[in-house]
C-alpha cells in the first residue's frame, strides 16, 4: 500500500517506544502505534514526547501507521 492510499490524521506523541516505534494520542481520542517513516529516518527528524505529529493509517488496520510529518510548534 503506497502513502496516498493512507488515511492522513493529526496527532500528539503520548510514549516512545524501542526502535522507532511511538505511541501517539490521535485529535479524535483514538491511540495508534506508529513508526517513523524511512524519509524521516533518513534525514534524521528526531520526534520526542509532545510534538504533533501527521500519521498515515490504513484504512484496513487503523491500530498501525506511518508517521509522515512533524509539525513546527
Amino acid at each position: 500500500m503506497s502513502r496516498d492510499d493512507l488515511v492522513q490524521l493529526e496527532g500528539k506523541v503520548s510514549d516512545a517506544t524501542g526502535g522507532g516505534n511511538y505511541k501517539v494520542l490521535l485529535d479524535n481520542g483514538v491511540t495508534v502505534l506508529a513508526r517513523l517513516s524511512g524519509k524521516m529516518k533518513r534525514f534524521k527528524i528526531r520526534i520526542i514526547v509532545g510534538d504533533k505529529v501527521t500519521v498515515g493509517v490504513s484504512p484496513y488496520d487503523p491500530s498501525h501507521g506511518i508517521i509522515t510529518h512533524r509539525q513546527k510548534v
